[in-house]
Formats: structure tokens, C-alpha cells, sequence
């Protein structure tokens, strides 16, 4: 006994001196948990202390109802789900579970009994995972301040990944399995002794000398030094005595194992061995086989989706993995999953396994079933089917037909029909809402339909006066027949545009010296030394290179002190270009509704990294449908609708809404579906409603010259207000675009050789056509140029774009980049957003991955010409993914991409792109609505369908 003492004094010598105890210990409060930054730091924390030190422990105090349980905390992967470490309570059955990941990839299991902590009352629990640093673990569990089960010769975790940032520690209602009770404190203490993890949850006997002076206070005030360290000194070599004990009880049962085992062979070939398997130890359908260690048997491994030692086996939840449709599709069942069937609409193979390695890699697929396609009598023949994800809208009569829904659809006068074609053989013949008939010149010529002449510059004025019998304006002489003005501008009325004109204010000084290059100032006076003259310049007396003058009232916006034309002074106006003469400011940041990002939260800077006119503070980037409008904002969150189209303002889109102009009267059967009738009166039976015939939408513009006929929002192409994007915002090789509006915004000209660069207007489109006239007005350079569509943020749009000549980018860092000279199709989809990244692969003719995919590419690879004219003409529907470009030189069409299905963008807003090119015209442009799917696109899937099933 002396001898035992003394070894133990010695022991208890070295842990007073930090031998075993290691530095002072890390404590992690998890409850305090907030932010991502915090987490990440205690990420941090607990990866070191699991690789470098001998004993973590978890400490918590909790109150549990009756029989129940869950997840008290867990470390989880942020990309899959998988566990690194969890600890559960099965309050049920007194168990304690903890479960982390092995180094072959797999779950360990531990379980530890005597846990009574689901009593309604108060507990205190400690769980000790020591030897970190050996070959094996093992685990103790304290309950209420006493050891309560312990497991050894365990299994070592993995470690925790190097990016803390894709790990996540839970707890309670942040953890899967919801722990149903009070947690009233969670600690992590990285290293240190039991003592001192005792002394977080108020075990006295656990703890150090000042732990226990701290309860026993008269105790402390008595006794000198000396003896208070005795005093710890002995809890120590208590607390020591009871591990001394524990090794004791392992050698007696090894010790009695030996023993039955010699006893066994002694009596070999006296008696038929006993089998340990009959009866069957194992878990039910498990293998037994009889063995010489302790306890006789092995079992074999648990059945597929379970998990366990093969005595005890429990399931495993595949469902935890999401492989389903959606989170409520999942059944689990003992041993496996299944996937309900896909929701109606919707079509995909049935999903059925076991196993987390099973389930892991998997996602049930349920694919849109577009009724318009697969069921062709969805609706009324030759009426408009517009495909919705899991079901679809039947809309209006197509063009050339009248009716609807319930009456059917019937042929109006077709132009194959007329006995006399009144339109020019350079024309085609086109159908009118209304019935009538409409002549158009073809591309490449120009007038009234009924008479064309030719356009060289496709502007649309023809190159000769033609004799048009209605005076029409497009009959008129072109006044630069070579370089395209749609607006015809001609600042001195000498006969010659002011785009072709080198002196176009006729004062005797060239434009390229003339300070003021359409109003005569032949002293060239400029008291405020900017680009402009006096005599132009919307501030004389105050610099303002850019005439900004956003209330348009002759006063640039530079020495205005009004800026929006409110009746706001700017100084007082939290609106300063928008005018809101109510001045309303929900959040009360400083900023009024009408220009705030975030109207409802807090955010004066105004801050956008992404261009999408939405706050980052308000930002969240969750947009179920794709059509880039975020799930809080859209009126349709689970059908795309980039125009937002709330004709009745019921804060429902037209798009999902059954009674678009909320008279009771369905869509389905509305003559009107856009303005109140509910008496339906047609007059002349042609299935078009009295109070809409000539003008659908009713907003003042007639069918026939509306832009949108089917939206009071849009009635004519208009791009003189615009976003300009920059995409290469660090960039310093080359300055920013430079905008000129003309033609009240049918016309864009870019003046400088720029970064790369978006004029996006502010209108946003579901099914869309799109053309307009791209010149170069130089032979000084042989960039990029074209348009873009379906532009949700400065991360997400489509882009057309042209090349003159092969050229390597100048900048190959962050990778080379190579330009060819064919015309391109685009799907950007930048993760990094503008920066050298997506300048370098806009550059690029080809994809790079993560930022940029190319659809399509003119396999003729020539470039475009100097001072040249080419018309382009887009059809895009997001709704299918729908898309082709034609491009014509002339009358000539010279690429076509044909049909193209790409559903990255589901709708968007319009504009043009440039990219290191100087004097750009984008001249004549037009936009129309339309969401009728074109036939072509029709042939195209049943080919597609055909090809999947040969």
C-alpha cells in the first residue's frame, strides 16, 4: 500500500506541474454563436484542439421533457451535410449517442447508458473525448457531476477540413434533429483536465483548490496555503484513484476471459463445444460467427441503410441528404428511402435506395412537362399556349385569328387570301391585332410598305425620295445615306445629317474642333474651360462634361438645384434625381422610396456590387423561377415574369393571376383581359370587347404602333433612360463608356475606346423581338461590339457580340484570352462578377468555366467591316428558352444561329454592348413583346424528342 501511495503522490506531483494537464484550456461558448465570422473563428478553434491536444470536452446544462430528446450540437460539412461530430440524447432510453466521421469515410457510432436526463429537471453533462493524440480514443460521459459510462480503444475522428468556412457548428433548433427541451448553457473546452471542466458546470468535487475555496469560503478563510493545496492535492488523487479503479475493473474481466478460455481448452475433446451463436446474438438478419475472443462471437456487418456494431444495428436517415424533389417528398423507411412521385406537371423517375453512399450523389430530377407541346389540344386550336413549370396559361387568339377560349379561335383576312397584294415586291405582308392588313419593307429597303426603295444604311429612310401617296416620313430622302441617323438630325437644315456632316452647325468650324458641334458659336467662348461652349453648355459657368440634365428642363443637373423638378431644393430632398414630392422614407435611412434599393431596411450608402437595382443589404439572391427577380419581390415566384405585369394591381402578375383586370370575369373567357367589362359587349361578335378593340391595353396608344399591346407599361422603344454597367470596374487601362442618346432613345451612339461596358434600359421583358442597326463609324480600330438581352444583374445576361479581326487580349493575367472574329451568342453566368476574371472571358471566343458559356458561333469566323451596316434581329422566349439571331448585310442574310435552347436567363431587360470599340451607332432600334413560341421552335423539340428515342 505504502508503495501504491507513493507512486500516486508522484503522479499527482507531475499533474500539479503541468505535465498532464497541458496548458491552460480554450473555451467555446456555442449558445454565443451569432455571426458567420464568429463561427468561423471557433471553427478554428476546434480544428486545432482535435489535432493537437490530448482532451476536448463538451459541457452543457440542460432541462429535457419527459422521454424526449434530440440533437444537442453537431459540426457539420455546409457543402453535403456530412457529420464531423455530433452528440444526441435519446431521452427515451437513457442514452447518450455520439457519432463522428472516421478516417475510411464513414459514421462511428458510440453508445453511452445510464444518461437518466429526460426528467423535466435540471442536468449537468460532460462528455470527455481524451486521447486525441494516440492511436485510439476514448470517451467518458458525466452526468450530474459522476461518471456515468465510458468506451475505449476507439476509432480517432477525422479532422475538420482546412476552409472553416464550409464547416458550420449547430445546436438545438439549428441542428436537423430538433432537440426538444432547454439548453441553458453549451461549452466546448479545448483542453485541460476533467476538474476544469467541471468547474464549468458547477461540480465542486471535480474541481481545483480554488474551485472548492470558492464554495466552502469559511473553509479558505481558516486554513493557511499549505493546506489548501493539500486539500487539492487530495481531490486530485481522489479523482485519480477512481481512473486506478476503472483500469482495475478491465484487467478483471480480461483476467476472467483468460480464465474461462483455459478452462474451455482443458476440457477439449471431453464435451462438444458450445456454440455462442445459437441463440443468434446478432442484430435480426445479421451473420453470427463463433470466435476465441471476448464474447465469444462476431457479427457480421448491419444490413444496408443501418448502421451499427452488428449486435445493434440502427437506420439511417437518408432523407437527412435531400436526394428527393423536395425536402417533404422524402419517406424514410427501415433500411432504405423512397421519393414520392414528381408534383403534377412535372415528370421524372421514381427514387428508391439505401445507404448515405447511395443517396449522397443522387437528386431526383422532375423535369417541366411543357402541355403546350405534349398535349396539343391544351387549348383552343390556333390560340396562343404559354408553358408555366408544372402547368400552363391559355391566352388569346394568335394574330391573324379572333376569338377565345370559349368561343374558338378563327382566321381573320390572311395576306395568302388577298386577291390583291397591296405591298411592294421588296415588302412583306404582315396582319394587324385588328384584322387589317400592313405592309413592311424588307430589310435592306426602306418607305412606307407599299412603295421601298433601298437602304444602304438599313436607318430606315431610303437612299431616294419615293412617291408615297400618304406622305409617310420614311418616304423621305435619307440625309446621310451612308451612316445611319434614324432621327434624320439636322442641326442647320442644309439638307445633310448631322451625324454626316462635317460642320453640322454650319458656322464655319469643323465638328472636330467645334466646342459646340450643333449650335453656331463661331468665338468659341467657354468660361468654364469644359468640352462644351457657352453657347451649349447647359452650365456655363460650372464644369459638367456630361450636360446631365435629368428633369430635361434646359439646366444641367451640374448648377440646378433642382435636379428631379419636384419643388425639393437637392439640399433637402432625399430624392434628388427621382422626383417624390411626398418625400416618403419607410426606413428612415435618409433615402426616399422612389430611389431607395431597400425601401423597408436601413441602408444610406445605396451600395449594389451586382447592378440589379436591389440593395445588398436587402439583397438575397433567391429566385425560384429564374426570371432575376428575387422570391420577396417577384408577384410570381413560381412562374417567370420579368416584366412583373400587374395589370389590376392586386400585387398578383398577370402571369398567375386568372382575372388579370379583377372585373369576375376568368382570363379564359374575357374579351377584355386587360380593362374592366364585365358586361363582355361586342358589338360587331368578333370576339374582341367594345372598350378594347383598337386599343387592348388602354394605354392611349392603338394596337397597331404599340411596342407592348398587351402591357400599359410599354407602349414605344425608348432607351434614353438606361443603367450603365461597368465591367471592369479596376480596370485602368482604358476609361468607361460614353453614352449619346438620340432619336427620343431609338438611337445609341458610344463615342470612346472603352473597358467593357452595358447601356441597359430600365423596361425588363418575358418573350421579347429585338432589332436595330449596328454601324462602325470608323476605320481607326477592330473590337467588340453588339447587344445584350435577358440582363438580370451584371453576373447574369446574354450578349451578342461581334469581332473584326483575331486578336490575343493584351492582359493575360488572370488567363489568355482570344478573340476571334465571328459573330458570338453568349450565356454569362459570372461567379466572380465584373473584374479581369469576366473581362478576360467576354474577350475569350469560347467558354470558360464559372463565368462565361458560349451557345453559338458563325462558322463563316469573318469580322465585321468599317462603316458598314448590318441589322440584327432577335427572338427570345424565356418561358422555353427560346432563342435565334438572324444578321443581314443589306437585304442579304448573313448568319442565322438557328433554333437555341438555353433557359440560364428566364427573361430580362435589353441594351448594347462595347468592348474596347470607339464610334458605335446602334441605330433604328425596335422592341415588340411577344410571347407567341415561333414554329420552328416546335419542329426543333419533336426532332429533339425523336433523337432521345432512337
Amino acid at each position: 500500500m505504502g508503495w501504491t501511495v507513493a507512486v500516486l503522490l508522484s503522479v499527482i506531483s507531475v499533474r500539479l506541474a503541468g505535465g498532464l494537464d497541458g496548458p491552460d484550456s480554450q473555451v467555446i461558448d456555442v449558445l454565443s454563436l451569432q455571426d458567420s465570422k464568429q463561427v468561423v473563428t471557433a471553427v478554428e478553434m476546434l480544428s486545432a484542439g482535435l489535432s493537437t491536444l490530448s482532451d476536448v470536452y463538451v459541457v452543457s446544462t440542460l432541462r429535457l421533457p419527459a422521454k424526449l430528446g434530440g440533437v444537442l450540437m453537431g459540426v457539420y460539412s455546409k457543402q453535403d451535410n456530412r457529420k464531423y461530430l455530433e452528440v444526441a440524447v435519446m431521452g427515451k432510453i437513457n442514452k447518450v449517442l455520439l457519432r463522428y466521421g472516421r478516417a475510411d469515410g464513414k459514421v462511428h457510432t458510440v453508445n453511452l447508458q445510464n444518461a437518466n436526463l429526460a426528467d423535466g429537471r435540471s442536468h449537468s453533462v460532460i462528455l470527455r473525448l481524451g486521447g486525441l493524440s494516440r492511436q485510439s480514443m476514448n470517451v467518458e460521459l458525466y452526468v450530474d457531476c459522476r461518471l456515468a459510462d465510458s468506451s475505449r480503444d476507439l476509432p480517432q475522428l477525422v479532422p475538420l477540413p482546412r476552409e472553416a468556412e464550409m464547416v458550420e457548428i449547430r445546436h438545438g433548433h439549428k441542428t436537423y434533429t430538433r432537440l426538444q427541451g432547454a439548453v441553458e448553457s453549451l461549452k466546448l473546452a479545448l483542453g485541460g483536465s476533467i476538474a476544469k471542466a467541471g468547474g464549468l458546470t458547477d461540480c465542486p468535487f471535480q474541481g481545483d483548490s480554488s474551485a472548492f475555496n470558492a464554495v466552502s469560503g469559511d473553509v479558505s478563510s481558516i486554513l493557511g496555503d499549505h493546506t489548501k493545496a493539500l486539500i487539492g492535492q487530495l481531490i486530485i488523487f481522489n479523482q485519480i484513484l477512481g481512473e486506478l479503479r476503472q483500469d482495475i475493473r478491465e484487467q478483471v474481466k480480461e483476467m476472467a476471459l483468460i480464465r474461462n478460455t483455459i478452462l474451455e481448452c482443458q476440457v477439449c475433446g471431453f464435451h462438444e463445444p458450445r456454440s455462442h451463436c445459437s441463440p443468434n446474438p446478432c442484430f435480426k438478419g445479421v451473420a453470427c460467427m463463433d470466435s476465441l475472443q471476448y464474447p465469444g462471437y462476431t457479427c457480421g456487418p448491419c444490413p444496408p441503410g443501418t448502421t451499427g456494431n452488428g449486435t445493434h444495428c440502427q437506420d439511417i436517415d437518408e432523407c437527412e441528404l435531400q436526394p428527393c424533389f423536395s425536402p417533404e417528398a422524402c419517406l424514410n423507411t427501415f433500411g432504405g428511402f423512397s421519393c414520392k412521385p414528381c408534383p403534377p406537371g412535372l415528370w421524372g423517375a421514381a427514387l428508391h435506395g439505401s445507404g448515405f453512399d447511395y443517396a449522397k450523389p443522387l437528386k431526383q430530377d422532375c423535369s417541366d412537362i411543357d402541355e403546350c407541346v405534349d398535349l396539343p389540344d391544351a387549348c383552343v386550336q390556333n390560340s396562343v399556349c404559354i408553358n408555366t413549370v408544372g402547368s400552363y396559361k391559355c391566352g388569346g387568339c394568335k394574330p391573324g385569328f379572333l376569338g377565345n377560349q370559349t368561343s374558338g379561335c378563327f382566321p381573320r383576312t390572311s395576306c395568302s387570301a388577298l386577291t390583291f397584294n397591296p405591298c411592294d415586291t421588296n415588302a412583306h405582308c404582315a396582319m394587324e391585332r385588328n384584322g387589317e392588313v400592313s405592309c413592311r419593307c424588307n430589310v435592306g429597303w426602306a418607305g412606307n410598305g407599299n412603295t421601298c426603295g433601298v437602304d444602304t444604311d438599313i436607318d430606315g429612310y431610303p437612299d431616294r425620295p419615293l412617291p408615297c401617296m400618304d406622305n409617310n416620313r420614311h418616304c423621305k430622302q435619307d440625309n446621310c445615306v451612308s451612316t445611319p441617323n434614324s432621327g434624320q438630325e439636322d442641326a442647320d437644315n442644309d439638307g445633310t445629317g448631322d451625324q454626316c456632316d462635317e460642320d453640322a452647325d454650319g458656322d464655319g468650324i469643323k465638328n472636330v474642333e467645334d466646342n459646340c458641334r450643333l449650335v453656331p458659336n463661331k468665338d468659341q467662348q467657354n468660361s468654364d474651360s469644359d468640352s462644351f461652349g457657352d453657347a451649349c453648355d447647359n452650365c456655363p459657368t460650372v464644369p459638367n462634361s456630361d450636360q446631365k440634365d435629368t428633369d430635361n428642363n434646359g439646366q444641367g443637373d451640374a448648377c440646378d438645384q433642382d435636379i428631379d423638378g419636384d419643388g425639393i431644393p437637392n439640399v433637402l430632398d432625399n430624392c434628388p434625381k427621382v422626383p417624390n414630392p411626398m418625400q416618403t422614407d419607410r426606413d428612415k435611412d435618409g433615402v426616399g422610396d422612389a430611389c431607395d434599393s431597400c425601401p423597408e431596411l436601413s441602408n444610406p450608402t445605396q451600395t449594389d456590387v451586382d447592378n440589379d437595382l436591389v440593395g445588398d443589404v436587402c439583397d438575397t439572391n433567391l429566385d425560384t423561377d429564374g426570371d432575376g427577380h428575387q422570391d420577396g419581390r417577384d408577384n410570381c415566384p413560381d412562374i417567370p415574369n420579368s416584366s412583373q405585369l400587374d395589370s389590376d394591381n392586386d400585387g398578383l402578375g398577370d402571369d398567375c393571376d386568372h382575372d388579370d383586370d379583377n372585373d369576375g370575369v376568368l382570363d379564359d373567357t374575357d374579351n377584355c383581359r386587360l380593362i374592366i367589362n364585365p358586361n363582355q359587349k361586342d358589338s360587331d361578335a368578333n370576339g374582341i370587347g367594345d372598350v378594347c378593340e383598337n386599343d387592348f391595353d388602354n394605354d392611349a396608344v392603338i394596337d397597331v404602333n404599340d411596342a407592348c399591346p398587351e402591357s400599359a407599361e410599354v407602349t414605344l422603344t425608348d432607351f434614353r433612360a438606361y443603367q450603365t454597367v461597368v465591367l471592369d470596374p479596376e480596370g485602368d487601362a482604358q476609361i468607361d463608356p460614353n453614352w449619346v442618346v438620340l432619336n427620343q432613345g431609338m438611337e445609341i451612339v458610344q463615342t470612346m475606346n472603352s473597358d467593357p461596358g452595358l447601356a441597359v434600359g430600365y423596361t425588363a421583358f418575358n418573350g421579347v423581338d429585338f432589332e436595330g442597326t449596328f454601324h462602325v463609324n470608323t476605320i481607326t480600330d477592330d473590337d467588340y461590339a453588339g447587344f445584350i438581352f435577358g440582363y438580370q444583374d451584371s453576373s447574369s445576361f446574354y450578349v451578342v457580340m461581334w469581332k473584326q479581326t483575331q486578336q490575343m487580349y493584351w492582359q493575360s493575367i488572370p488567363f489568355r484570352a482570344m478573340a476571334l472574329p465571328a459573330l458570338q451568342l453568349k450565356a454569362v453566368k459570372s461567379r466572380t462578377g465584373p473584374g479581369e476574371f469576366l473581362r478576360n472571358a467576354l474577350w475569350h471566343t469560347g467558354d470558360t468555366p464559372g463565368e462565361v458559356k458560349l451557345l453559338w458561333q458563325d462558322p463563316r469566323n469573318v469580322g465585321w467591316k468599317d462603316k458598314t451596316s448590318y441589322r440584327w434581329q432577335l427572338s427570345h422566349r424565356p418561358q422555353v428558352g427560346y432563342m435565334r439571331v438572324k444578321l443581314f448585310e443589306g437585304a442579304a442574310m448573313v448568319a442565322d444561329s438557328g433554333v437555341l435552347v438555353d433557359t440560364t436567363m428566364r427573361g430580362g431587360r435589353l441594351g448594347v454592348f462595347c468592348f474596347s470599340q470607339e464610334n458605335i451607332i446602334w441605330s433604328n432600334l425596335r422592341y415588340r413583346c411577344n410571347d407567341t413560341v415561333p414554329e420552328d421552335f416546335l419542329t426543333h423539340r419533336k426532332q429533339f424528342l425523336m433523337h432521345i428515342q432512337v
